[in-house]
């Protein structure tokens, strides 16, 4: 047998040599068939026979052989073509470059090479498809939620990196869209649910139970809903509103009632302790007390109308309403005391309130001067007083001071009422009237009086005096130098001629 090195084993010369010892190892097998022959006496004829069953052998053995590599290189062959055309196709769905094979390897190399990046190629679409499919799952989920069009991808196709890279996006954007979304509808939903609660009613309609289910998933999060949800929170909180507010009525017409009627503390009290129920609840309470007060009032008729009589004075008052104006009432001066006495005195009683609290501040104003000008005008007589300098102590200087102070008050208040009343006739159309006049005029009027009445105390002064005074006859001075003398101890000076 013979021995080679490894090296050799693997290298371009072994084959040859293998070769030559298969030709040796057949000549060596036939010469010893020729020496059994020989031994055997085998004639010539038979020894022919023979080594034509021997080629017969060797032929068809390398005919075979022939065959099952010639058919194991077809197999190849195909191979190579089939996984080149896969490669090609795999290559163009994966939008990858096509593979190109490496001329200088030998066909077993070049099968065996694409048969692995085949495989690569298959492992990536899988795992690429895998992704597709949780991603798109994802999508789907969110753009459900959401009612928008999911990331399109054509159906049957492989994406390419950038589709999925895309559809990545696209997923990051709806859910930070559902997330916002989310949290406009919980915020919504807890106001919505606050609102029912406060107001102490249950959901009336479809809208109203899902904005306030538990599930949110029940809800879907599209604009629309969303818009809807907005639309439903500002009307339930102005059906709040107008709640509070009839609640707020109801409150004011109790409490009036209440200082009509003279109704005890202990009973007020006992009202107004209403803690942990809804505005409904409490709107329930409060009408059933003014429906007692309401009773109550026809029954004590007479005693409600005096009362309001006198709200109604105190309204006038600060209204600086003159008699004819007061007059206007009929109804006050009726002794007539019925329903309609008492509600012709309810109305005017809400129209008086109405114009306080229209001209309110003008109002407070008017009755700042007004009070000024009581001060102003009795420091004006003081200093008309003609025993005033008889004053000890200051009095006097103080005096003038304040009047000097109350002076500029008031034509302080007089520039700021004018403006203030111009711009409410300008805006009511109507003029503004203090005891039947203009304030301006009104005002003018005041001044007048003030200075009439000082004309006459200072005529009816020197009226006096006179009426008071001796009349004198004059005494004739003596012919003559004068006869009396000069003090001694005062020096008369005498201008002499120069």
């Amino acid at each position: 047998m013979f021995c080679f090195d490894t090296k050799f084993l693997f290298s371009p010369q072994y084959s040859e040599v293998l070769a030559s010892s298969v030709i040796s190892s057949t000549n060596q097998a036939l010469a010893t068939l020729m020496d059994i022959w020989d031994g055997l006496g085998i004639k010539e004829e038979m020894r022919l026979q023979r080594i034509e069953e021997v080629r017969k052998h060797i032929e068809e053995l390398f005919n075979r052989m022939i065959n099952e590599e010639r058919d194991m290189k077809d197999r190849i062959e195909k191979s190579i073509q089939f996984c080149q055309k896969q490669l090609k196709a795999l290559s163009h769905e994966l939008s990858l470059e096509e593979y190109k094979v490496d001329e200088s390897l030998t066909i077993l190399q070049i099968e065996r090479d694409l048969r692995v990046r085949l495989e690569i190629l298959a492992k990536q679409k899988n795992e690429r498809l895998e992704e597709l499919r949780i991603l798109q799952q994802k999508d789907q989920e969110l753009c459900s939620d959401l009612c928008v069009t999911p990331y399109y991808i054509p159906s049957g196709s492989i994406p390419s990196l950038v589709q999925i890279e895309e559809l990545k996006e696209h997923i990051k954007v709806q859910a930070e869209e559902k997330r916002k979304r989310l949290q406009v509808f919980s915020t919504l939903r807890a106001e919505i649910r606050q609102c029912l609660g406060e107001m102490g009613r249950q959901a009336e309609n479809s809208l109203e139970q899902d904005a306030i289910c538990e599930d949110e998933e029940a809800f879907f999060l599209t604009p629309e809903n969303i818009k809807a949800l907005t639309v439903l929170k500002a009307q339930l909180e102005l059906k709040k509103e107008a709640l509070v507010s009839t609640l707020n009525a109801v409150k004011e017409k109790v409490l009036s009632l209440w200082d009509l009627l003279q109704v005890v503390q202990e009973e007020r009290e006992a009202c107004q302790i209403i803690s942990g129920v809804s505005i409904s609840e409490e709107l329930r309470l409060w009408e059933n007390e003014l429906a007692r007060l309401e009773e109550l009032k026809m029954v004590n008729l007479k005693q409600v109308v005096l009362k309001i009589r006198e709200e109604l004075n105190a309204y006038w008052e600060k209204c600086f309403y003159t008699l004819e104006q007061r007059k206007e009432f009929a109804a006050y001066y009726c002794d007539d005391f019925t329903e309609d006495l008492l509600s012709k005195h309810d109305e005017e009683m809400i129209k008086m309130k109405m114009l306080y609290e229209k001209c309110k501040l003008i109002l407070e104003a008017v009755a700042k001067w007004e009070t000024s000008w009581t001060q102003f005008v009795i420091l004006e007589k003081k200093a008309s007083d003609p025993n005033r300098f008889s004053n000890r102590g200051g009095t006097l200087l103080k005096e003038e001071k304040e009047r000097a102070k109350l002076q500029k008050l008031l034509s302080k208040l007089e520039e700021e009422l004018k403006s203030r009343i111009d711009l409410w006739e300008t805006e009511q159309g109507r003029p503004f009237l203090i005891k039947g006049s203009a304030f301006m005029d009104y005002v003018a009027s005041q001044w007048e009086l003030l200075k009439q009445q000082k004309e006459r105390e200072k005529q009816d002064r020197t009226q006096k005096k006179e009426e008071t005074t001796p009349f004198k006859t004059p005494i004739k001075r003596p012919a003559g130098p004068c006869s009396q003398s000069t003090p001694s101890s005062k020096n008369r000076k005498v201008s002499t001629p120069n």
